[in-house]
């Protein structure tokens, strides 16, 4: 077995300034590598809470983006209504210029009779005729008589359409 001491070594006296002075030169270091350590462990830290948030970025861009399909839809489908809006309002108006072309006050209404017993009223001939055609009535076979001419007796004509004038007067 060997001594405890048998390593000894002997340092000349430069080597022993050269020690202390890399000693020394390390003390100094000591607390600029503390700090470094520390700005590490910070800068690892800030790393986590980057990738945090560039995670929760993502999220909310997606959800933008998801936000940005839907009203996009949205607008799709409110242009379209508004298309139809537009030609309804065309329509209405056309509408709106023939019922004021027709609400032109008539001076004569058509008398729909069945076996001579009244049957309805219309404004035109032709309601008249298709009312009669609905009850039955042959498409074809219309006469019209002139007016002052003479009629054949009502219970002889199954179906008659005879203009009268407002107010009572017989045309």
């Amino acid at each position: 077995m060997r001594a405890p001491f048998a390593r000894l070594r002997l340092i000349r006296s430069a080597e022993l300034d050269e020690l202390r002075a890399d000693r020394a030169e390390l003390a100094e270091l000591r607390p600029a590598l503390t700090e470094m350590e520390q700005a590490v462990f910070d800068t690892g830290d800030s790393l986590l809470r980057a990738q945090d948030t560039i995670e929760l970025l993502r999220k909310e861009l997606t959800a933008a983006r998801d936000d940005l399909a839907y009203a996009h839809g949205e607008l799709e489908i409110l242009r379209a209504q508004h298309l139809l809006d537009t030609e309804d309002r065309v329509v209405l108006r056309a509408l709106l210029r023939t019922a004021r072309r027709q609400s032109t006050r008539t001076d004569r209404v058509f008398v729909l009779f069945h076996y001579g017993r009244l049957h309805s009223l219309h404004s035109t001939q032709d309601a008249a005729e298709s009312a009669a055609e609905a009850e039955g009535a042959p498409r074809s076979g219309w006469t019209t008589t002139a007016p002052g001419a003479a009629q054949p007796p009502a219970s002889e004509v199954t179906w008659r359409v005879q203009p009268l004038r407002l107010g009572g007067e017989q045309q």
